[in-house]
């Protein structure tokens, strides 16, 4: 168990790289292939694995680049904590729409951009239906929580583990010169 955390907490960039890469896999499978839309809060939530990709890209090729001699960049890990923790605020402010316990904001209702021209486009048949997504509809569950909820315990994982990538052990540290 010990090596494994070492393993862990020494190559953390790379398994936060192919966790994050994995979660919006699995999030454009479900829009493709399972047929459900993402609304405006599930996009902002796929953003937050976005910018944990490219941290996280940066710092594992960091990390190959100087051999490996020096372990994770702790300050990637830490802002991939950051990161992860918005990401886990952003998912448990979607649930909690979603369980009505407070509203969420308009662009969350489908009060979205309208211009006179999409109007018009859509009243000649000209125009492309867009399916409006509420965020406080859930279309997906799975033991009792939805999308939203399995990504805040995800996020809060992934955030529990980068800090602890952030201060780990001293043998994963560089050594002192």
């Amino acid at each position: 168990m010990r090596g494994l955390y070492r393993l862990l907490t020494r190559w953390w960039t790379a398994f936060a790289l192919a966790a994050s890469l994995a979660l919006l896999g699995a999030a454009h499978a479900f829009e493709r292939f399972g047929d459900l839309a993402p609304c405006n809060l599930c996009l902002k939530q796929r953003e937050v694995y976005w910018g944990a990709v490219a941290i996280a890209l940066v710092a594992t090729l960091w990390h190959l680049i100087s051999r490996g001699s020096r372990g994770t960049p702790r300050i990637a890990a830490f802002l991939l904590a950051v990161v992860f923790a918005t990401g886990t605020i952003t998912a448990i402010f979607h649930m909690g729409g979603e369980m009505k316990w407070w509203d969420l904001p308009a662009t969350c209702s489908g009060g979205g951009d309208i211009n006179l021209e999409s109007l018009a486009a859509l009243a000649l048949g000209t125009g492309p239906v867009e399916k409006v997504v509420m965020c406080d509809a859930v279309t997906w569950r799975f033991l009792g929580l939805s999308m939203a909820g399995w990504n805040a315990l995800i996020s809060a994982t992934l955030a529990v583990f980068s800090l602890l990538a952030a201060k780990r052990p001293k043998d994963a540290r560089a050594p002192r010169i």
